[in-house]
């Protein structure tokens, strides 16, 4: 059984044929790729890597909150980094850890041609059996 997350509060849009996040057998909650999406002015935000990493991070939380998880819940994450250099992924490493903390789920960061935009983050959560 899988529930698919088309909206969520305060969140970014789904804007083509896929869901925001789909949770399935309860437990498991697949987060698609986020972007710096600015759910106030509704468009994505062309700032510095860590502004769009902090947009980027603040919708991957509005998707877990929506399914009852958190960012101690994640598993797994893949970032995707248009111009992946040491100083790119510094800046974005720095916003990332703020985030995650001691929960340090499996992440491997990605350089790809993203469209419009500099930083991309899908995630995996596991909720814990008492909030599933």
């Amino acid at each position: 059984m899988k529930t698919l997350l088309r909206s969520v509060p305060h969140g970014p849009p789904a804007l083509g044929p896929y869901s925001l996040g789909v949770l399935a057998e309860g437990r498991f909650l697949f987060v698609s790729g986020m972007t710096p999406f600015d759910p106030v002015t509704g468009k994505i935000e062309r700032a510095s890597i860590a502004r769009q990493t902090e947009l980027v991070l603040e919708n991957v939380g509005r998707v877990l909150g929506a399914a009852g998880a958190s960012f101690g819940d994640v598993t797994s994450c893949r970032v995707y980094l248009s111009n992946l250099t040491p100083a790119t992924f510094k800046e974005m490493n720095d916003v990332y850890a703020r985030y995650f903390g001691e929960s340090l789920p499996a992440r491997a960061t990605i350089g790809a041609q993203l469209l419009g935009f500099d930083v991309e983050i899908e995630c995996v959560a596991v909720l814990p059996s008492d909030r599933a």
